[in-house]
């Protein structure tokens, strides 16, 4: 079965100009990827303690400068003809350990104010941008396909980044982009289970 590319995909491809002599240049400086890898991490660990202090504007730029770092490990370990398994597998994990680090943040700082109705919304991000990863890698390994959706890591970056940068400016703004990862990101996963749900039955019919 051909897959369709995601929009994650098409960034990759979009962006190929840009990631490919950043790559070079890291490379060179013998810098590996699992070390970006580390680095977008630390990164955004670190921008969740500044999120979690009630910073969002710095804690937001971090946010918005470390995450798309993870496209630079993939970008390396191609351009070394390093690409494996077990690299992406590492590179998927620390994704999911990232936004659960700055959804962690945004939920000790909602919860130190007294702000039940953000903290719902930060776990609420947390458990539906969970679930996304959690249904496509299960599919996979029952040999479904799962990487359709609305709202993928990608668009809730896009989401989520200027909502915590843009906070500063826009009160209450961040609010308004956990509720759209919230409820989106929670269709989303709903979505991939339907089209594992699709793709059993016409197994069946076979």
């Amino acid at each position: 079965m051909t897959q369709k590319k995601t929009f994650t995909d098409y960034l990759r491809l979009w962006f190929k100009w840009v990631l490919d002599p950043l790559g070079r240049f890291f490379n060179r400086l013998g810098l590996t990827p699992n070390m970006m890898t580390m680095l977008g991490l630390i990164g955004n660990t670190v921008g969740a303690y500044f999120l979690a202090m009630g910073n969002m504007l710095v804690g937001g730029i971090l946010v918005l400068v470390m995450t798309p770092i993870d496209a630079l490990d993939g970008t390396m370990a191609r351009l070394r003809g390093e690409s494996s398994d077990f690299g992406a597998f590492v590179d998927s994990v620390s994704d999911r350990y990232a936004e659960l680090i700055i959804y962690g943040g945004l939920l000790y700082y909602f919860l130190s104010i007294g702000e039940p109705l953000g903290g719902l919304l930060a776990f609420a991000a947390a458990a539906g941008s969970v679930l996304v990863s959690y249904v496509k890698a299960r599919a996979e390994t029952l040999g479904y396909e799962a990487k359709i959706g609305i709202l993928t890591r990608a668009e809730r970056y896009l989401v989520l980044a200027p909502s915590l940068v843009l906070n500063t400016w826009i009160p209450n703004l961040v609010y308004v982009g956990l509720a759209i990862i919230a409820i989106f990101a929670n269709i989303t996963a709903i979505q991939r289970i339907w089209h594992v749900r699709s793709q059993a039955h016409a197994k069946l019919k076979q």
